[in-house]
């Protein structure tokens, strides 16, 4: 049984391999994973989130996967929220944490104590700020975003549409940069806190290999069943890389090739953002991911683990 409070956070770009690596040091130490990913907390996005499958969890105890309807609000605050929730439940059985996901904010909200704004969504204006965005160009509601808070403006890259948009929409209902707000923390927890890394090339041929895979296994009919259900194209769950692209495909917008390829370049996009963002956390130690990667953090977790035992 480990000691309570016990927590790995497995960090990384996407395709890095966080998954594997993070089911071989459940099995091994008796740990149970959190998922720190915003897309696969939605029910019914299964192909196209590489969200973990029945073998998978059949392993390993996963939390905070599958379990919010694809219409459903759901943010950074509720996943901390949910996530606090888990951790309380573990610790009270004496189960160490694995942490593991992409979406930096989550991580970050969870691991740093940050409490983000409670600020609801506000249909009317984020349908007014997308259609500015549409008609006028992402630079045009980034303007917008720098005139209400400046340090935010610098930090969202005009590319991150949503996220701008959630700094207005907060900026607006408080009457507070979002950059001040958005920052408000507790104590950092104790974790280790573990970085995978490849390099480009390698993760960009990754990334492309898994999306081919993913259209092998019916992706485009998993996305074809969510419209025939009445799910709203505009839905945040449906903004997801990949879902937006083969819905306009759908649409007849873009023939399947070019969505396939938009889906690769969004991809890359993607890894090169989570780069920056995990560049600038303090704390993360940087390992090599690939078949060597297990042998390597193994010991780094048992000996945390040994640390945190001696202090209880």
């Amino acid at each position: 049984m480990l000691p309570q409070a016990a927590i790995v956070i497995i960090a990384g770009p996407t395709g890095v391999g966080k998954s594997v690596l993070a089911l071989g040091l459940a099995e091994r130490f008796g740990m149970e994973i959190i998922s720190a990913d915003s897309r696969q907390v939605y029910r019914e996005l299964d192909i196209g989130t590489a969200k973990p499958g029945r073998v998978e969890r059949a392993r390993v105890p996963h939390h905070l996967v599958d379990y919010v309807e694809p219409d459903e609000s759901y943010s950074v605050a509720r996943f901390r929220d949910d996530a606090e929730v888990v951790l309380a439940d573990l610790a009270a059985r004496r189960v160490g944490a694995l942490v593991v996901g992409g979406t930096g904010h989550y991580v970050q909200a969870l691991s740093d104590r940050i409490e983000p704004p409670r600020v609801p969504p506000q249909p009317e204006l984020r349908a007014a700020l997308e259609r500015l965005a549409a008609e006028r160009g992402a630079n045009a509601l980034h303007a917008q975003l720098e005139q209400l808070d400046p340090a935010s403006a610098q930090a969202i890259p005009p590319s991150n549409v949503r996220r701008a948009i959630r700094a207005i929409e907060v900026a607006r209902a408080t009457g507070q940069p979002f950059s001040r707000i958005g920052r408000r923390r507790g104590k950092r927890r104790m974790a280790l806190r573990v970085a995978l890394t490849l390099s480009r090339e390698e993760l960009y041929r990754r990334v492309d290999a898994r999306v081919d895979r993913m259209l092998a296994a019916g992706w485009l009919d998993e996305v074809r069943g969510l419209l025939r259900r009445g799910y709203d194209p505009d839905l945040p769950a449906l903004a997801a890389t990949g879902y937006r692209e083969l819905i306009a495909h759908l649409r007849g917008e873009l023939s399947l090739e070019d969505a396939v390829q938009r889906i690769k370049w969004a991809s890359h996009a993607y890894i090169r953002r989570q780069y920056v963002w995990l560049r600038r956390q303090p704390s993360y130690r940087w390992l090599e991911a690939g078949p060597s990667a297990y042998t390597r953090v193994e010991p780094l977790v048992r000996r945390y683990l040994e640390t945190i035992a001696r202090r209880a």
